[in-house]
């Protein structure tokens, strides 16, 4: 009997202000469902780095924690990423977002000088060194740079973030809508989504075509 396949998606909260990219997690979710795969959901039990009001983009003056927001998205079926053991799942998934910038890291605020955040760091490590694939979308690729260094991503085309993952020691290639970067040696899928002007049936292109070649590198 073959075993289905795992995977582990890691979200940062909910709402692409200052969690995860909602479409970019759902559509990630699904594929991975459509493909025949299972996924569990986890998010650090943190506070957020700010909240903002999605509807004027203005910061509010409250405190949110990423797992509880986080638990919207999964509809209240997730861990705390301190839960995760590498042992639990064949691959890493890492939708994107701005909570991928500001709470899984601080790359929206220091660039290529950004701390990560403990368990999200421990968690990468242990996937990569255990030999386990991992996808990263949109600007969670920089995330992936800052912790493995020298890997080959796409965050898509923006000239900064690119120069960023290059000073962090990576390899940026350009890539448009629904293209994936396979870094076969460190066994990581990446690809653009909302870092480019992008609809939501590209996102969902993308989110597919990044969970396909996730699966594929799965023995």
């Amino acid at each position: 009997m073959t075993k289905t396949k795992k995977i582990a998606v890691v979200l940062s909260g909910c709402g692409v202000y200052d969690g995860a990219e909602i479409h970019e997690a759902v559509c990630s979710m699904l594929a991975i469902a459509e493909a025949g795969a299972e996924y569990d959901l986890y998010a650090p039990d943190i506070d957020q780095h700010h909240v903002i009001n999605h509807l004027n983009g203005s910061e509010m003056p409250e405190k949110r924690n990423v797992l509880v927001e986080a638990a919207r998205i999964a509809r209240g079926n997730i861990k705390a990423l301190s839960q995760l053991q590498v042992e639990q799942a064949d691959a890493l998934l890492l939708p994107g977002g701005f909570g991928a910038a500001k709470n899984l890291s601080s790359f929206a605020f220091d660039g290529a000088d950004c701390k990560i955040e403990p368990q999200t760091e421990r968690v990468v490590r242990s996937f990569h060194q255990a030999g386990k694939p991992i996808a990263a979308l949109c600007i969670a690729p920089v995330v992936i740079a800052k912790i493995l260094g020298d890997v080959e991503v796409t965050i898509g085309s923006d000239k900064a973030t690119a120069a960023a993952i290059e000073t962090m020691g990576g390899q940026h290639t350009t890539t448009g809508h629904g293209q994936v970067v396979t870094d076969t040696k460190n066994k990581l899928i990446t690809t653009p989504c909302y870092m480019l002007d992008a609809t939501l049936p590209q996102i969902a292109t993308g989110a597919r075509a990044a969970v396909t070649a996730l699966l594929n590198l799965i023995p």
